[in-house]
C-alpha cells in the first residue's frame, strides 16, 4: 500500500488522534490551571444531569502530561502472533470549548517539542442523547437513533479526529460509588485506529468499550479493545483483544502559552468547522472519500487554520472546498438501531 508523504508534524497526529500520540517526549514547563472556555454556564432546569457527572466531566480539562500504552493480550486465531506493546507520551491542554449543561465539548490541543502546537483529538458529551454518530463501514458514519431506555440517565461521548472526523462514540453512565468518578460505554465501532495503520492492513475496525476515570493526579482512559475484520456491518473475523491505558496527570511544569496563543487565533475558525461537520451529521452521516487516515482533509483544514493565523479572514473560502472534495452526505435520515 502506498501512502503519500505529509508533514511530519501531521505524521505525528495521525498517528494519535483520538488514542495515543508518537513517541514525542514530554515536555517540562508551567501550567495554567483554569480551563479556557468559549461558553457561559448553564442554566440549571429539571431534566438537567447530575451535578457530581457534569463536575467529572469538567475535570476532564486542565493541562496534562500524557503517557500512551496498548498492549495485545489474547490471540484468537490460530497462528495469530502478539504485536510489540506501543508506548509512548504527550503534553497536552484539554480546554473546554462549549458548556451549555446537558451537553460539554472538550478539545485536546498537542504542546510539540519544538514548541509548536497540534489541534488533537475532541470529546462530545451529550446528556441523554437521542441519537449518535456510529461507525458502519469503511470511512462511513450514519446518525443513530438511541432508545429511551440506552440513554436514560447516561451520557453519550462522541470522539472526534484532528479534522473534526467522526471517530466513534459510546454511552454509559457515570458511577460515583466508589469515591472516583467512572464512566463506562457500551461497545461500539471504531475505525482502525492510526496506531496501526501506517504498520498493518490485517483489519479494519475496533469493537471497543471506555472507561473513564477521575484520580486525584488527573484522569485515566482505559479501552477493552478487539481488532476485526470487517465486511461492512459484518463481523468477518476477530483477531485479538488489545488492552489500551492512556493516563492524564495533571501538571505545573509546562508553559502551555503557545497552546492558549494558537487557540485565541483559531478557535472561530475551528468552530466553523464543527458547524459544517455538525449540518452534515444532522442530515444523516458521512462517508470520507479517502483512506482512513483522512490526510488530504487534515492537510487542507489546517492549512486553513494557518492561513487565518496569518491574517485571512475568509472562513468559508477556507473551509467549503475542504467538505466538497472529501466529505459525502449521506440520506437525511436517522436510521433505527
Amino acid at each position: 500500500m502506498i501512502r503519500k508523504q505529509i508533514p511530519a508534524c501531521l505524521a505525528i497526529v495521525l498517528t494519535c488522534a483520538g488514542c495515543a500520540t508518537s513517541g514525542t517526549d514530554i515536555q517540562t514547563i508551567t501550567a495554567q490551571e483554569p480551563a479556557v472556555t468559549d461558553a457561559a454556564a448553564p442554566n440549571p432546569n429539571e431534566s438537567a444531569p447530575p451535578a457530581a457527572d457534569r463536575q467529572a466531566i469538567l475535570a476532564l480539562a486542565g493541562e496534562f502530561a500524557v503517557t500512551f500504552a496498548f498492549d495485545e493480550t489474547v490471540p484468537l486465531v490460530e497462528g495469530y502472533e502478539i504485536a510489540d506493546p506501543k508506548r509512548s507520551g504527550a503534553s497536552e491542554v484539554v480546554v473546554v470549548i462549549e458548556d451549555s449543561g446537558d451537553r460539554i465539548v472538550l478539545q485536546h490541543l498537542l504542546l510539540m517539542g519544538n514548541g509548536e502546537v497540534i489541534k488533537h483529538w475532541r470529546q462530545d458529551w451529550v446528556w441523554q442523547a437521542e441519537n449518535r454518530l456510529e461507525f458502519v463501514a469503511d470511512q462511513t458514519w450514519r446518525q443513530v437513533a438511541l432508545t429511551e431506555d440506552q440513554t436514560r440517565g447516561n451520557w453519550t461521548q462522541c470522539v472526534y479526529g484532528v479534522a473534526d472526523a467522526p471517530r466513534y462514540c459510546g454511552t454509559g453512565d457515570w458511577n460515583h460509588r466508589y469515591g472516583q468518578a467512572t464512566w463506562t460505554s457500551d461497545r461500539s465501532w471504531r475505525p482502525l485506529p492510526r496506531r496501526d495503520y501506517t504498520t498493518r492492513d490485517d483489519y479494519n475496525a475496533l469493537n471497543v468499550e471506555n472507561r473513564h476515570t477521575i484520580t486525584p493526579t488527573g484522569w485515566t482512559h482505559e479501552q477493552d479493545n478487539s481488532k476485526v475484520v470487517r465486511d461492512g456491518e459484518r463481523t468477518v473475523e476477530v483477531l485479538v483483544r488489545e488492552f489500551g491505558f492512556n493516563h492524564y496527570r495533571r501538571t505545573s511544569e509546562v508553559d502551555f502559552t503557545p497552546v492558549y496563543n494558537y487557540w485565541d487565533e483559531t478557535r472561530q475558525y475551528w468552530a466553523q468547522v464543527r458547524d459544517t461537520w455538525s449540518s452534515l451529521f444532522s442530515n444523516g452521516g458521512v462517508r470520507l472519500t479517502m483512506a482512513v487516515d483522512e490526510e488530504d482533509l487534515i492537510e487542507a483544514l489546517f492549512d486553513g487554520a494557518e492561513a487565518v493565523r496569518e491574517g485571512d479572514k475568509g472562513h468559508d473560502d477556507l473551509i467549503e472546498p475542504a467538505f466538497r472534495d472529501y466529505v459525502v452526505p449521506l440520506a437525511p435520515a436517522i436510521a433505527e438501531r
